[in-house]
């Protein structure tokens, strides 16, 4: 069995000077977090993307699976597993966060330009736990629409000119991501029985940190 590098490097990621001085500046999931809070959304107005963490770094936008990888290469830099999770949800866009364990719990840094899908602290005692701590919140209008999660995903397996340097998309990371083993949060039966959200929680599901160009980035970013 091959073993995984517990740490990368800037050599070993193929970044350049200036951008794995700023990815070292991260070294901890809290910074990480803040920084990718405040990167702008990528509200892809000019068709689908999935930058890599040095084209993030370039253009200073990211959504979430680009969020996630430039999280996990954080952590990778700083001594940690490179590792992600897949959200599944039913008429509704998935949704990646990056993972991180601390005493034994799994936390969670995520960029959503809502405000329900985003960090998680490390107090969950298991990858579905956290994944169910997303269950009330993950909606489209009054729907509750998240289904299934994925492992783990340790992006290690992959060559980093994959995601890190890649100069185009990083869709073959996006596809594996999607085939890789998800489980379930709810049954079918449940999924039928779930209440619908009332006006209140529709109307806070609206707030927005970056202005969206219409409706639909609203809803889907």
């Amino acid at each position: 069995m091959k073993t995984l590098p517990r740490r990368a490097t800037r050599q070993s990621l193929g970044l350049d000077a200036a951008d794995a001085r700023m990815l070292g500046r991260l070294r901890t999931p809290e910074r990480i977090q803040d920084f990718l809070l405040a990167l702008p959304t990528n509200f892809e107005r000019h068709g689908d993307t999935c930058l890599s963490v040095r084209d993030v770094l370039r253009e200073g936008h990211a959504h979430c699976i680009e969020a996630a990888l430039v999280a996990a290469c954080a952590l990778w830099l700083a001594g940690e597993p490179p590792l992600l999770m897949d959200f599944q949800a039913e008429g509704d866009a998935d949704h990646v966060v990056a993972l991180f364990r601390r005493g034994g719990c799994w936390g969670a840094i995520s960029k959503s330009n809502h405000v329900w899908l985003r960090w998680r602290d490390p107090v969950y005692r298991s990858p579905r736990e956290l994944a169910m701590s997303y269950f009330h919140e993950y909606v489209l209008g009054n729907r509750k629409t998240l289904r299934a999660y994925s492992r783990p995903f340790d992006l290690r397996r992959f060559d980093a000119t994959l995601w890190v340097t890649n100069p185009d998309h990083c869709w073959e990371i996006g596809a594996a991501l999607d085939d890789s083993r998800h489980y379930r949060l709810i049954s079918r039966t449940q999924a039928r029985g779930l209440k619908r959200r009332d006006a209140t929680e529709v109307r806070a599901g609206k707030l927005l940190q970056f202005r969206a160009p219409d409706a639909k980035a609203a809803r889907n970013y």
